[in-house]
């Protein structure tokens, strides 16, 4: 891997060189990855898929006009060929003078941080282990249960990759990763027929972080049995609690707001929100992307910034957006170092976005709840970023007594993103990070629940 970091970045730089040639400013990404993805279903193969790719991206500012082109022809030919695109595609764009690299004084200056990303374990994963993993975690979730007889399949994937970035601007950097996921989805069947569907994943940077396929399998089988026996659920107004895989889920639409390229664009209902309430004192959230084995962490952001944390939200107050270059110098603001790129495009993003755990189990945080609605699922998307209107379709467990009485589906919970954080009165301490955005079990004071 060390070897095809060197080899990406040699080409990164003959790239750059050449564009600089016709361009004041030439930004060049060049990656390759290689993915596999195994799935069995009822003990049988359903599904074996590997692939690998390489390409370049070319970023190129000349004259104050923008463009960019790709391309996964590495040959002499392709290369030329990407460069000359790029710059006869800049010469047809309109200018914009705000468009320009990063300051020189904010880019990463090497060695970079090591923050443990790749794991050559899953690296070494093949198909035949691929579908062991797979195999493994759908017979623990059969065996779990005689309820279990059906399912919609046991899936392992896992991808590696290596980059290189080289910005006319000064900056080099490479980085490696890996990522490895395992998900097991039972079924169980009704009196009348009617089919309950449950699921569990878990998913590490690195292999021997994994929960075991048994854990996997069984705990995705108590999930669906919990389904057995749902009802619809009843029109009114009640406290919402929404589980850590709901939650994230919530928190995500939040981070959707506070991205530079939705506030320029006067897309969010948190534009000119800084250091006013958003949520409820109880929340806390920060945007980390140096966490060791992080899912989203990386040394150095899209335009070459040294990555640094970024305090969200505290005691409820918003205080930092998350911005790339461009975006501040819209809004008239500082860079975050949040820009991450795909292909030559450069936007923001959050890296880790982390709400703070409280101190209760989610256990006891149900016990504490007299009644209300515990969301496991929600489906569809209705969000409005720009009034903060949220309305989604959702199935979980009626609680009664602090006690989970029943299953629930087919509801509509609905209310405004910004009541709802604001709303916030109760957080539990079930944080795991298994994926970039994460957040524990927390509770809504009250939202609008349309059933039957």
């Amino acid at each position: 891997m060390r070897d095809e970091r060197d080899q990406l970045l040699e080409l990164a730089r003959k790239i750059s060189t050449s564009a600089r040639k016709g361009a004041e400013v030439a930004e060049v990404s060049v990656g390759s990855s290689w993915d596999l993805s195994a799935k069995v279903r009822l003990g049988q193969t359903e599904l074996v898929e590997e692939a690998g790719q390489k390409g370049a991206s070319l970023r190129v500012i000349k004259d104050g006009r923008l463009a960019m082109s790709s391309t996964s022809d590495l040959s002499e030919a392709g290369i030329a060929l990407l460069v000359s695109d790029a710059l006869e595609l800049a010469d047809l764009a309109e200018a914009d003078p705000l468009l320009g690299p990063a300051d020189s004084k904010l880019l990463a200056k090497g060695p970079h941080p090591d923050l443990n990303l790749f794991d050559p374990e899953i690296d070494a994963v093949d198909a035949k282990m691929a579908l062991e993993y797979a195999l493994q975690g759908e017979k623990a979730a059969l065996e779990a249960d005689s309820k279990i007889t059906l399912g919609e399949g046991s899936t392992f994937s896992r991808t590696t990759g290596s980059q290189a970035l080289v910005l006319s601007s000064g900056f080099e950097g490479t980085a490696q990763g890996s990522y490895a996921s395992l998900s097991v989805v039972p079924l169980a069947e009704e009196a009348d027929g009617t089919k309950r569907r449950g699921s569990y994943w878990t998913a590490r940077r690195h292999l021997s972080d994994l929960e075991s396929p048994k854990i996997v399998g069984q705990e995705a089988t108590r999930r669906t049995l919990q389904k057995l026996g749902a009802q619809k659920g009843t029109t009114g107004e009640a406290p919402i609690i929404f589980d850590t895989d709901v939650a994230r889920s919530i928190i995500s639409a939040f981070v959707g707001t506070i991205l530079g390229g939705s506030l320029y664009r006067k897309s969010s209902y948190l534009l000119g929100r800084i250091n006013t309430p958003v949520a409820s004192s109880l929340l806390e959230l920060v945007d980390d992307p140096l966490i060791i084995k992080g899912p989203g962490s990386r040394a150095y952001d899209g335009e070459g910034l040294v990555s640094r944390k970024n305090a969200i939200v505290e005691a409820g107050e918003l205080k930092s957006y998350l911005l790339d270059c461009y975006s501040s110098r819209k809004l008239g603001l500082e860079p975050t170092a949040s820009a991450s790129r795909a292909g030559g495009s450069i936007g923001s993003s959050a890296s880790n976005l982390l709400m703070s755990p409280g101190k209760v189990t989610p256990t006891q945080l149900i016990s504490q709840t007299e009644r209300g609605l515990l969301v496991t699922e929600m489906m569809g998307f209705g969000f409005n970023s720009i009034t903060g209107d949220f309305s989604r379709g959702a199935a979980g467990f009626w609680v009664e007594d602090g006690k989970i009485q029943y299953p629930v589906n087919e509801v509509t919970i609905s209310s405004n993103l910004d009541d709802m954080l604001k709303g916030i009165d109760l957080i539990a301490n079930d944080v795991e990070l298994k994926s970039s955005i994460t957040a524990p079990t927390f509770r809504v004071a009250k939202m609008t629940i349309s059933g039957s």
